[in-house]
């Protein structure tokens, strides 16, 4: 009998290296993000870079004929910009007592708070259980390795998260805001579900947005041409200025999105008196609908509320997908449909008192998210209970 030999453990600095029909084997296509089209327009367009602190370093499973069986996309950071799982508290406190914080290892999707794999697999791979313990091994062996003081997999699946605990991770949770479709046939289908005040108040949000001249258009596709990407990128470097953020996505990155990606790629364009005035990224996934960036140039209350989660709902309901993610926070979120749902992290500490620190933290703020969820769920749902009577449904 024939032993086969384990899969050898290497790290990557260029993706081209590792190739897309190997990426995606591993990756699979549910979820856009994780696609070597995706990550491949982050380094080739320079968004992601040793230079600007997000310097390459995945992690591969390559077996013994040679063929990639495990991927895991990491980061090596000089900081903690781009992430959306707040670690500065962390890396002050333990640089406030003599230690370096950074530079850190991030498992990650750059500047994406969008929860998927990220031990990718191959899905068909005989022996996938050992091949997720051994890039978990691989993780755990990096930090110190590399001598860096931590590894960090944020927005990983919630499985992901419970067996790298298991391996001696901390686990972190997060809230974000989903919207789910029941089946609905159409936008008023949707609102039917919602309580009686909370309908008004879509219905008055979305006519006033009409009745003030703005028009909207989903494009993807042949429909798309670099005018509105030119247009998007001014949105989006404004959005980036105003907030004080960093834009690290190039002009090249939203060329190159389109390229490879162009019909999981829908910008829902905004329109009042021939102009383009505002612009919302997102892509499509197996049965997702991905908000990823929006801008204007028009301050125009609820313009962002129609653009980036009206006009979503209906994408999502026109395809028939199950959930759209609207990106990170937003408590706002709720009265328009989105409920809250738990995101997952894990972390690995080198510094046992920093370790100990963080453990303490974490404990505190997960029974505090655990909370703060279900009081959001059941105080303050727009949809109508089973039962409720008084509900005119207009």
């Amino acid at each position: 009998m024939k032993i086969t030999a384990q899969p050898v453990l290497k790290t990557v600095t260029n993706i081209h290296d590792i190739g897309a029909a190997a990426w995606d084997r591993c990756a699979g296509d549910c979820n856009p993000f994780v696609s070597f089209a995706f990550l491949s327009a982050l380094e080739d367009s320079g968004s992601v870079a040793a230079e600007n602190g997000w310097h390459p370093m995945h992690l591969v499973a390559e077996e013994e004929d040679g063929k990639i069986a495990g991927i895991v996309p990491i980061y090596v950071k000089s900081h903690s910009y781009g992430e959306y799982v707040f670690d500065w508290n962390w890396a002050e406190a333990f640089e406030r007592a003599g230690g370096q914080y950074y530079p850190k290892l991030q498992v990650a999707v750059p500047f994406s708070p969008v929860p998927g794999p990220r031990l990718l697999v191959q899905a068909d791979h005989p022996d996938a259980p050992s091949l997720h313990a051994l890039l978990m091994r691989g993780l755990m062996a990096l930090p110190e390795k590399l001598g860096v003081s931590s590894l960090h997999i944020t927005f990983c699946s919630e499985d992901e998260r419970t067996a790298l605990e298991d391996q001696g991770f901390l686990g972190r949770i997060g809230l974000q805001y989903h919207w789910q479709n029941q089946g609905y046939q159409s936008f008023d289908d949707f609102l039917g579900a919602l309580n009686s005040r909370k309908r008004k108040n879509l219905r008055k949000e979305r006519r006033q947005v009409i009745e003030a001249g703005y028009s909207f258009a989903p494009l993807s596709g042949d429909d798309l041409h670099p005018r509105h990407w030119d247009r998007f990128y001014h949105f989006y470097r404004d959005t980036s200025d105003r907030k004080w953020g960093t834009p690290y996505l190039t002009r090249a990155f939203f060329e190159l999105l389109h390229e490879r990606l162009r019909d999981k790629v829908i910008l829902v364009s905004a329109h009042k008196d021939g102009e383009m005035v505002a612009g919302a990224l997102n892509l499509i996934g197996a049965d997702t609908l991905y908000g990823r960036n929006w801008g204007t140039i028009d301050r125009t209350p609820l313009l962002h509320f129609e653009t980036c989660y009206y006009q979503a709902i209906d994408i999502a309901i026109a395809r028939n997908l199950k959930t759209v993610e609207a990106g990170a926070q937003g408590e706002h979120k709720i009265q328009r449909g989105y409920e809250p749902v738990l995101t997952h992290s894990a972390h690995l500490i080198r510094d046992p008192g920093l370790r100990n620190a963080v453990a303490r933290f974490l404990d505190q703020e997960r029974a505090s998210i655990y909370a703060s969820s279900d009081y959001l769920k059941t105080e303050h749902s727009p949809y109508r209970q089973t039962g409720q009577q008084g509900d005119d449904r207009t």
